[in-house]
């Protein structure tokens, strides 16, 4: 039997929007990824861990253009000072963003990282953090992403959940992979 993970105070929600998680273009597993996110928010902000919801801001044309309904955050959020939306234009949520001096402000030691898409923007936003000295916990079951389509004289298609195995894997060692989202705990901001 595993001990149980030491807890998080920051909760990173990756872009989970509506282009991602509903509709065509939503990634497999949709609704158990939404079933997961929902959870972790809500036991972040119970325990009184900052929540941090990451938007992509998508390039004209895309899925997530800013301002489309694609680009709009699946959860409601409750803006106050322990849960916020931060905005971004680059696969790293710490890339041309205050993600890294709001952390530090608030005195996040521990965050978990969840969303989409697991080997783009889950993988940058965890690894940075992991470069930056946080203790990053990821939930296998709580990032999705899409299948890698078949390309002649490259391969076959490569399934969503191998994918995202393959995205834990580039983490190496410093990330804590928990098996499922339930095996979270959150702590106050200290």
């Amino acid at each position: 039997m595993n001990p149980p993970a030491l807890p998080a105070d920051a909760l990173i929600v990756v872009d989970v929007q509506s282009a991602f998680v509903s509709g065509d273009g939503a990634v497999p597993g949709a609704a158990r990824l939404v079933d997961r996110t929902t959870d972790l928010i809500a036991r972040a902000r119970r325990s009184g861990a900052l929540v941090v919801h990451v938007q992509n801001d998508g390039a004209v044309g895309a899925d997530d253009e800013a301002g489309t309904p694609g680009w709009e955050l699946h959860h409601p959020v409750e803006a106050g000072p322990t849960e916020v939306v931060i905005r971004k234009k680059k696969d790293d949520g710490f890339d041309g963003t205050p993600l890294g001096g709001l952390l530090t402000d608030s005195g996040v030691r521990a965050l978990a990282v969840c969303g989409v898409m697991s080997e783009m923007c889950v993988l940058a936003t965890a690894r940075t953090a992991l470069a930056l000295g946080y203790r990053v916990v990821l939930p296998h079951d709580a990032h999705a992403t899409q299948d890698i389509p078949a390309k002649p004289g490259l391969g076959d298609r490569v399934p969503a959940a191998t994918v995202s195995r393959v995205a834990e894997w580039a983490l190496g060692a410093g990330a804590e992979i928990l098996p499922h989202a339930a095996d979270v705990t959150f702590a106050p901001l200290p």
